[in-house]
């Protein structure tokens, strides 16, 4: 048997990534833009490929599009790409902006407005990486798709 070619994101000939990509310009609402592509994505992930995902799953990836698509429209100028796929059980949201400083959460400060944006991240997500590119940088998370490994908050089992 020969070996099928196989993509980075797990793609076959016969069967399609679980991925989908787009850029978010300025125009409009792009941030909330973003949060619907996420739910929307997850959505048709359950419809079309039967996939688990919990509700917790949903809004933790809606609120971490919503705070990484922020950060790069609010910090980076030009353009702003978001990529969502899945992979091992988790989503993962990866979102690529042009400004090459890579974000450092701040130390703790109740006293502090705003700003808490990656913290509030990190506090949520399985695993967070952030890489420079040779344009800007791509900053990764991970979130599991369920919450508890028999059943889907989203989706719960017929009784």
């Amino acid at each position: 048997m020969e070996p099928v070619p196989m993509g980075e994101d797990g793609a076959t000939p016969d069967r399609p990534a679980l991925q989908t990509t787009v850029a978010l310009g300025g125009e409009g609402a792009p941030i909330a833009r973003a949060r619907h592509l996420a739910t929307d994505f997850l959505t048709r992930m359950r419809a079309e490929h039967g996939l688990r995902v919990s509700q917790r799953a949903l809004d933790l990836t809606q609120l971490v599009v919503s705070e990484l698509v922020t950060n790069a429209r609010k910090y980076a100028p030009g353009p702003v790409l978001m990529d969502l796929r899945i992979a091992g059980g988790m989503v993962e949201v990866v979102v690529w902006d042009s400004e090459p400083l890579l974000p450092m959460a701040r130390a703790t400060d109740a006293e502090r407005v705003g700003q808490h944006g990656l913290e509030i991240v990190m506090a949520v997500v399985q695993s967070l990486a952030v890489q420079r590119e040779p344009v800007g940088k791509r900053v990764t998370a991970r979130i599991a798709l369920l919450d508890d490994p028999v059943g889907s908050i989203a989706e719960p089992e017929p009784m």
